[in-house]
């Protein structure tokens, strides 16, 4: 492979770093942010979401300026918007300003899901594609791992700790901006959009230097028919693209319903729910960042080999083994998870009334309703604890009101629960790793790949933009809601939805999903069984 092709394919897949540290690294700051500014769920939910519905922003409208300015330009604007989001939001003073840094952030990353991919496709050889492609997904969650292990790093340095977490993203958003402007622009959209044959061939060469001057017009002559008079004009929401319209809708459909952006945001809370503390729980998430790296590089290895569609069908049979683990796990340890829930209830709940009664200008309001979340997580905790199937020691409040002895007692609470349920937890944990590792090999890998492969030229920005679109208006919601399901639903309940959905999604692969590996990107339309313009 030469040099320079695998630099240009590393560069744009940069944008799937920033994308990984950015919407993962907020997982190690959002109690403290709930804390800090007294948030309520409904706004918890919005200010964590807040990214993802950037993303939406950005993935609706991000085919617009990669097809208007070039794949290039866009890459480039888009480690700008990283870098303007990482200082903002490590500066931000009041929730609302925090929303809107987070929310230029997810725009950079919505538009990226668009351009990152697409360029790479364009510019790699139909045999190599599917790795090419395949490492904005590797840079993707290499950028978990390290958000992971940053926040678990810089936990324990102070009260302001999490805005060194939200901060430290503006260093390698810098330095990929700096690598973009040295990229060559796609040869595809040079004839497509702007007709510079010239140039596209130049950049064919270099980017194929084993290709005879024979080969290179030949391609240049597929590009160009791909992209004739009678195909240029034609809408894209036609019933001709039906199949490819289907595809991309679906691929980031099923990508979300299994809960993987839900998971990895709130992994830290989930990891608490079985007894963890907070500490361990950061600890235990840079797991999942070490496996989702390890699968992700065993589903780059085998995309070029096995194929897009296998890798959809074994990652579809470990979605559904492992969802399904932590569901039963959640049901059968349901008692001391509820005990453990319950006192980290009371805990947050005395942290917060403490936060709003430390503020210069007190909120009796405010008071009064974080006082009444410390009296119900309260009941709530004597009442589990109480359950015949849970052996610790019976909470009882009478006689204590100091905060001190209160959070004592949860932590005592809390303790015993972790002790009769640690094989649970462990359980817990084996099945979320192995859910990162089905995610990984399967939808992980080849998601992007996939809708980057199967619309014409004139259409690729386009389609690409509805996968990326719905995949994040998915997330966002998904993200939006998780903390009240997690707060009205049974954590069983919730584990096995996502299982069921991934049953829906192996029947898709079974029914629908054809192909794609070692195609031309020109002759996909024939593969997919697309009608011509005239047929």
């Amino acid at each position: 492979m030469p040099s320079r092709l695998f630099l240009w394919a590393l560069t744009s897949a940069l944008a799937g770093f920033l994308f990984g540290f950015d919407t993962v690294v907020i997982s190690g700051a959002e109690k403290t942010i709930q804390s800090l500014w007294s948030l309520g769920h409904a706004q918890h939910g919005l200010a964590m979401s807040m990214a993802l519905w950037g993303t939406v922003i950005g993935s609706l409208v991000g085919g617009w300026p990669t097809d208007r300015f070039g794949r290039k330009s866009t890459l480039l604007w888009i480690g700008i918007l990283y870098l303007v989001s990482a200082i903002w939001s490590a500066l931000a003073t009041d929730v609302y300003s925090f929303m809107i840094a987070r929310l230029i952030g997810g725009i950079g990353v919505g538009i990226s899901t668009v351009a990152a991919p697409l360029y790479i496709s364009e510019i790699s050889p139909p045999a190599r594609r599917g790795r090419l492609a395949g490492m904005f997904q590797f840079n993707i969650v290499f950028g978990i791992l390290v958000a992971f292990a940053s926040n678990a790093l810089l936990a324990g340095i102070g009260e302001n700790a999490w805005r060194w977490m939200l901060g430290v993203e503006a260093i390698p958003a810098l330095i990929y901006s700096l690598m973009c402007l040295k990229l060559p622009e796609s040869p595809r959209w040079l004839i497509s959009r702007r007709g510079d044959e010239t140039e596209a061939r130049r950049v064919i060469r270099l980017a194929n230097p084993d290709l005879t001057d024979e080969e290179v017009e030949r391609l240049v002559r597929r590009i160009q028919d791909s992209a004739d008079e009678k195909t240029a004009s034609e809408p894209f929401w036609t019933t001709r693209l039906r199949i490819p319209i289907l595809l991309a809708f679906l691929v980031a459909f099923f990508n979300q319903l299994s809960g993987i952006n839900a998971i990895l945001y709130f992994a830290p809370r989930i990891f608490e729910m079985t007894g963890l503390g907070q500490q361990a729980a950061l600890i235990q998430s840079i797991g999942i960042g070490v496996i989702n790296l390890l699968f992700t590089f065993i589903g780059l290895y085998l995309i070029d080999r096995l194929g897009r569609r296998t890798l959809l069908y074994i990652g579809s049979f470990g979605y559904i083994a492992s969802l399904g683990l932590c569901a039963w796990v959640f049901f059968a340890f349901a008692p001391q998870f509820q005990v453990a829930n319950s006192a980290i209830a009371v805990k947050g709940s005395i942290a917060a009334y403490e936060k709003a009664d430390a503020l210069p200008v007190r909120n009796e309001s405010d008071l009064a309703k974080f006082q009444s979340d410390i009296d119900e997580s309260k009941a709530a905790l004597v009442t589990a604890s109480q359950s015949p199937e849970f052996e610790g020691d019976p909470v009882e409040f009478i006689g204590t009101e100091s905060p001190d002895a209160v959070v004592a007692l949860a932590d005592t609470a809390m303790s015993q629960a972790s002790d009769e349920s640690g094989f649970g937890g462990n359980l817990v944990m084996l099945g979320i790793f192995a859910f990162i590792a089905a995610h990984a090999v399967g939808q992980g890998a080849v998601i992007w790949v996939l809708i980057s492969e199967i619309f014409p030229n004139r259409h690729r920005a386009a389609g690409q933009s509805l996968g990326s679109f719905t995949h994040w208006i998915f997330a966002a919601l998904l993200t939006t809601v998780f903390p009240w399901f997690i707060g009205n639903f049974p954590p069983s309940f919730v584990f096995g939805f996502f299982c069921f959905m991934m049953v829906l999604q192996l029947l898709w692969v079974a029914t629908m999903v054809p192909e794609t590996k070692g195609v031309p990107l020109e002759e996909m339309e024939a593969k997919l069984g697309i009608r011509s313009v005239e047929g």
